[in-house]
């Protein structure tokens, strides 16, 4: 039996999502390799890449079994710590606030 799954990766200025049918039992790393992403985005490593489905990170994508109407989503790598970029904000601001 397959199901119907989605496949998704984005930048900041353009996105796609391809629709593909898999057999039941499919891992979440197995149904992006068999959506041919790489092709449309060939900087993404999918033994490497983090994750997730619906917005929710899964830890081992390679075991993780999907269900029919699942999303995966591949995620880029942060270019920022966003603990370190909060920080920056913040001394940002109170810098701005001694000025005034």
């Amino acid at each position: 039996m397959t199901i119907k799954v989605e496949v998704a990766y984005a930048l900041p200025d353009h996105q796609k999502i391809i629709a593909l049918e898999v057999d039941e039992g499919c891992t979440a790393l197995q149904a992006a390799e068999k959506s041919g992403i790489v092709q449309h985005f060939p900087e993404i490593d999918l033994a490497s890449a983090k994750m997730g489905v619906f917005g929710k990170a899964v830890p081992k994508p390679d075991q993780y079994a999907l269900s029919p109407g699942d999303r995966v989503e591949i995620y880029r790598p942060l270019i920022l710590d966003p603990k370190e970029s909060r920080k920056e904000r913040a001394a940002k601001a109170k810098a701005k606030r001694a000025d005034d």
